[in-house]
């Protein structure tokens, strides 16, 4: 028997395209197709599965715009006292996280005690009251291609890392070296301590932490597979496909690596497939908890894409789209699904299968998904092609081991892609943009029945949304012309108590933000009204931060903070408080200055 349906750990999934409400004339576009998930009785099946997969969608040079790999191609790890009860906690900001219940790896934590920060390849411990590095911990095999980021439990650090191993005499990564995931656990009682590492030849997606239990995602896109292709030839892609029928098992599933020489695979029975297609990468949940150690990771395993993650604390949700057959040049790419998958991650177990299905489109980002009150609500956008393209919004709820599609609306931005979504309890608010940016509000306190309650035009586009108090909604993005050029930074203030308006907005011409592309870089203190939003000037030498008060109906400047002496191409990448202290950080150093009179500033240099 090739395969059995996926229960407990996952379960059977087929997604219902029961009517919602439309929210504009016309036809809708109709619902994804039937989805489930299989589960493998055994690892020859699995073994096959892969195999058949991944004959039909290799090319004469690998997979389409990225060749494969030699399987052999892993890389593993190489291998004053400042006591956390010591230091009274202040009172501190935290990483702008979508949801409350579920922490977010950033790359600057701090407990109000201490401020935990990474960069260049080392992990940093800052004494907030005293304004200096107590210490500084190299971690071990990193390099200048490696982009890593951390969680804070009481004192226990995780840094979670993409590694990118360069090849000897070269400067920069080779164009496709596959990335290799590397957790280091350090102990912060004492002095910065390695006390666990675990490694695997995967590509570290993302994670969230829910007390000390940390859920992380990982993927391998490609098997490792030492194929003799590599041309046009017409028998390349049957030399291609005889390698890949040869293949061991460890060519797709991943092996996790401890530093003490242990490992672990997923074992077969915990790994399935979408029923729809068979897969040709792997996407893996481990669950781990930061006060126990790097022990088994307890994996899941689902043979697919996985792309976009989002968690509440109670569930956790992965989506993904399938990657093509290969096809000539000629041939159209198919119209994109996007497959979810819903772990249960309440408690300190490994992650429970749920349920699963398809919606026709793709998403945004994370900030595309939101779960309230059991339902899962999801903004997607139908069409790559702006011009054509449509987008709606779409609420799916979980009847048994489905999630079967239960109301939706569309008609939204036709003709422009989504630029950013945010749900807050039972509203929506969703921008679109190609020339003016329609600010669109959904009311969806009947699920069933989603209703478009108001709509604003204005220049430009808000790439972040997030709530402020009184029934107001922050917006960070470009200001555009009536042709739709972006021509700088722009910071919008709406009233969305009723039908929206914008009630003030603050330009800066000639600049962006990364909060446009990463929210982690944004920071609002409510007490306050502190708004602080890193800034990118073309040419600029110095890494600088705008700092704005929000307050009532008004927008205000409070002035601008520079790091000294920087080199070109540096900027600010994170804002927190502790205390009465505004810390901003880059690549090269810590910059604390007065929250209140942004003065009195002191720089700690990353040497």
């Amino acid at each position: 028997m090739r395969g059995r349906l996926f229960a407990p750990a996952a379960a059977m999934l087929l997604l219902a395209g029961t009517a919602g409400c439309s929210g504009a004339p016309g036809p809708r576009p109709s619902p994804a197709p039937p989805a489930r998930l299989v589960a493998y009785g055994g690892c020859d099946a699995l073994l096959e599965d892969l195999r058949s997969a991944t004959a039909e969608k290799v090319g004469p040079t690998g997979f389409e715009g990225m060749p494969l790999l030699p399987r052999d191609q892993v890389w593993a790890l190489g291998g004053g006292k400042l006591p956390a009860d010591a230091l009274p906690a202040q009172e501190h900001s935290t990483t702008n996280a979508h949801e409350p219940g579920a922490d977010e790896p950033d790359l600057v934590k701090t407990d109000g005690r201490r401020i935990v920060a990474v960069a260049d390849q080392r992990l940093r411990v800052i004494d907030p009251v005293t304004r200096t590095i107590t210490h500084t911990l190299k971690l071990p095999g990193s390099n200048r291609f490696d982009h890593g980021e951390l969680l804070l439990s009481g004192d226990r650090a995780l840094v979670l890392a993409n590694h990118m191993p360069p090849i000897a005499g070269e400067e920069s990564p080779p164009r496709y070296a596959g990335r290799a995931t590397r957790l280091t656990l350090v102990d912060l009682s004492g002095p910065p301590k390695i006390i666990g590492t675990m490694a695997s030849d995967t590509e570290y997606l993302d994670a969230r932490q829910h007390g000390s239990t940390v859920r992380v995602v990982v993927r391998r896109t490609h098997p490792r597979i030492d194929l003799p292709g590599g041309t046009d030839r017409e028998d390349a892609i049957e030399e291609n496909r005889v390698e890949v029928w040869k293949a061991p098992l460890d060519a797709w599933l991943p092996v996790f690596r401890l530093d003490d020489g242990r490992t672990y695979r997923t074992p077969c029975d915990q790994v399935s497939r979408p029923s729809a297609y068979k897969g040709t990468s792997t996407l893996t949940v481990l669950t781990l908890d930061l006060a126990k150690g790097l022990g088994d990771p307890r994996a899941v395993t689902i043979t697919a894409e996985g792309s976009t993650v989002y968690g509440n604390g109670q569930s956790l949700y992965v989506t993904g789209m399938d990657r093509p057959r290969f096809r000539s040049p000629a041939r159209e790419a198919p119209e994109p699904n996007t497959d979810i998958y819903k772990f249960d991650v309440r408690g300190d177990g490994p992650p429970r299968y749920a349920a699963s299905g398809s919606v026709k489109g793709f998403l945004l980002n994370q900030y595309s998904m939101s779960e309230h009150n059991g339902n899962l609500r999801l903004a997607t956008t139908t069409d790559r092609n702006s011009r054509t393209s449509q987008s709606s919004v779409l609420v799916l709820a979980q009847h048994g081991e489905r999630l079967d599609q239960v109301g939706r609306i569309d008609g939204l931005g036709e003709g422009e892609r989504i630029h950013s979504v945010r749900f807050i309890g039972s509203a929506a608010y969703v921008v679109t943009f190609r020339q003016t940016d329609p600010l669109y509000v959904l009311d969806l306190a009947d699920p069933r029945r989603p209703v478009r309650t108001g709509e604003l035009k204005i220049t430009g586009y808000s790439a972040y949304l997030h709530p402020v108090a009184g029934d107001r909604l922050l917006g960070v993005g470009q200001d555009a012309d009536t042709s739709g050029r972006t021509t700088g930074l722009q910071v919008s203030l709406f009233d969305v108590s009723g039908a929206p308006r914008r009630l003030d907005a603050y330009t800066v011409p000639g600049t962006t933000s990364q909060v446009e592309f990463d929210p982690h870089a944004f920071l609002y203190w409510p007490k306050s009204g502190l708004t602080v939003v890193p800034i990118t000037r073309p040419g600029a030498r110095t890494a600088e931060a705008l700092a704005l008060k929000v307050t009532g109906d008004a927008i205000t400047r409070a002035g601008t903070v520079r790091h000294p002496g920087l080199y070109l191409g540096n900027a600010v990448t994170r804002s927190l408080i502790v205390g009465g202290t505004l810390w901003t950080t880059s690549e090269a150093g810590a910059y604390a200055t007065d929250a209140a009179t942004l003065e009195n500033g002191d720089w700690l240099p990353y040497d």
